[in-house]
């Protein structure tokens, strides 16, 4: 008789790890920002819920891994591709000083200003992911038309994949 574990609905840790590797390497731009800005607000989250307990180690490790995910979007943004990039460069270095504080103070005032001030691009970000049409044309040519007005296109993000310089692979 065989027994199957249905906990986790991936098998074992290792396939599970494949499949993430798989779902990000197969992902259209548009859907790699999702990706990454969903992971970012996770580990805010989770910090954030670390510091209110005082459990600093889970703390740090959740804002080191959030910095380096502000680290790469700062390094895969085009500055020059469109006028509001400045802004948005701004406000992930506002936000990147921000964590390291949060950090280095153990300030939880930091961790929940970082989430205030990314959540509503994480949400705008997904409304324009989900506007384009699927599949996703090659290029980024819908979801720049599909962007809120005033806010960042794909184009301002850099969507060739293993271009950028970021230590998380999403280049």
């Amino acid at each position: 008789m065989t027994t199957t574990s249905y906990g986790s609905g991936y098998g074992n840790s290792a396939q599970r790890n494949q499949y993430l590797a798989d779902s990000v390497l197969s992902a259209p731009p548009a859907r790699l920002l999702t990706m990454l800005y969903d992971r970012l607000l996770l580990d805010l989250g989770r910090a954030q819920a670390a510091q209110e307990t005082a459990n600093w180690p889970v703390a740090t490790e959740n804002l080191l891994h959030a910095q380096a995910i502000v680290t790469e979007l700062s390094s895969s943004l085009k500055v020059d591709a469109w006028d509001g990039a400045d802004g948005l460069l701004g406000v992930y270095n506002y936000v990147s000083t921000a964590l390291i504080n949060a950090n280095i103070q153990r300030d939880v005032s930091l961790t929940g200003e970082a989430i205030a001030l990314l959540e509503p691009l994480r949400q705008t970000w997904h409304e324009a992911a989900a506007a384009v049409p699927v599949p996703a044309p090659a290029g980024a040519t819908a979801f720049a038309a599909a962007a809120p007005s005033g806010f960042a296109t794909a184009g301002a993000w850099n969507a060739q994949s293993g271009s950028g310089t970021g230590s998380l692979g999403f280049g």
